[in-house]
């Protein structure tokens, strides 16, 4: 039982190091608040710690026998390591591709936006025509206003093909201008929260007591609703200066 308990040890502590590491990394480059909520990233990994910190240790404590001859022991922990290596790449490519890259305001929401979500013709567009807001490899999360364009024809053209389903103007870095001119515009967004229609009156009074227990004024303009993959956050500025204060879950 000593071995077995030593060799679940060592490959439970060689896991966890290399998923700390891996999410680690993702978390504080790309998906620090609001980002690992909003994408959804706690569904991959929950997984990949059931898969390379609980399985993989606990395969290893059942195979591994003093009395197995040490080649075919190794062979047996190889293949495990392998399929964890394997389970631990994918998840993390499927978190490098969904990282965060903007939280923008364009019209009368914030919303997310990630990698994914930026086509490559998109990307060279705005490396070409606005590369100031261009996204690289390295790019870390901004927040940014995507306001359509001012020719009535072309903003006539996202508008539509986006209520069809194609490519908003959030997903079009060319058109994204610095947070702070949008400011004039988010302000006459703004709703008191009785007034944000996506949430249910239960949903409501959550966000008024912790609205409350904050400070925040629930009764007056100064919330805007956040859109992600998550349930909406709601997003409460100060009302003079238009600096975002807190963003709050409901659930």
């Amino acid at each position: 039982m000593k071995f077995r308990s030593k060799a679940f040890g060592l490959h439970l502590a060689g896991s966890a190091l290399a998923l700390t590491c891996v999410l680690g990394s993702l978390y504080f480059g790309w998906y620090r608040w609001p980002g690992w909520y909003l994408t959804g990233a706690s569904h991959v990994a929950l997984l990949l710690t059931g898969i390379d910190v609980v399985l993989g240790p606990l395969l290893t404590l059942i195979i591994a026998n003093p009395r197995k001859p040490r080649r075919q022991l190794a062979r047996d922990i190889g293949m495990i390591v392998l399929v964890q290596v394997s389970a631990l790449t994918y998840g993390a490519h499927t978190l490098w591709a969904g990282r965060p890259l903007y939280y923008t305001f364009s019209n009368d929401r914030l919303e997310l936006v990630q990698a994914s979500e930026i086509s490559p013709d998109e990307v060279a567009l705005a490396r070409k025509t606005n590369p100031a807001f261009a996204p690289y490899w390295y790019s870390r999360p901004r927040w940014v206003w995507a306001p359509l364009p001012d020719d009535p024809e072309e903003a006539k053209r996202i508008m539509t093909q986006a209520v069809l389903g194609g490519t908003d103007v959030v997903q079009m870095p060319r058109y994204f201008r610095p947070w702070d001119a949008g400011l004039r515009a988010l302000a006459t967004q703004l709703r008191k929260l009785e007034d944000q229609k996506v949430y249910s009156p239960d949903e409501k009074r959550v966000l008024r007591k912790r609205m409350a227990a904050l400070g925040l004024p629930a009764d007056e303009p100064v919330t805007l609703t956040m859109w992600g993959y998550s349930r909406p956050l709601l997003a409460v500025f100060d009302p003079d200066t238009l600096r975002l204060r807190s963003l709050i879950r409901v659930n």
